[in-house]
């Protein structure tokens, strides 16, 4: 299993963000898959993930990564000036994940929240688990 980001199936923001590296993606080296899918389950329980943790995770290389890690190591695959974003990795991690956390834990109140995961459309249907 590599390059598979796992995200909230349920999160408004999520969602988009999944749609945003979708269409930055060019190489399509990014699998996706939901916390809440049997395959998410899996693989949060081979990488043994804390069960506080509800952010972005990203396996990459046999590694997983939470939050801001996850975020900035997407980034540098992206298109356009996003790959730029990974110069933040320099901030050390706790006050980068400071500032994830304050938009993971308010995700819900202020982009909403989905009564179930969103339907990949056909032409993507494969970049999912």
């Amino acid at each position: 299993m590599n390059n598979i980001v796992l995200f909230d199936g349920e999160c408004n923001f999520c969602d988009h963000s999944v749609q945003f590296i979708i269409n930055r993606d060019k190489e399509a080296i990014f699998k996706f898959t939901s916390l809440q899918s049997d395959v998410g389950q899996e693989i949060t329980r081979k990488y043994q993930v804390p069960e506080h943790i509800d952010s972005i995770i990203l396996v990459k290389d046999d590694k997983c990564y939470f939050k801001s890690a996850a975020a900035l190591r997407i980034c540098k695959h992206l298109s356009g000036g996003w790959k730029l974003f990974s110069v933040l990795s320099i901030i050390p991690k706790p006050i980068r994940d400071y500032f994830y956390d304050i938009l993971a834990k308010n995700r819900y109140k202020w982009f909403g929240k989905k009564e179930s995961c969103m339907i990949p459309l056909p032409e993507i249907r494969d970049r999912f688990l």
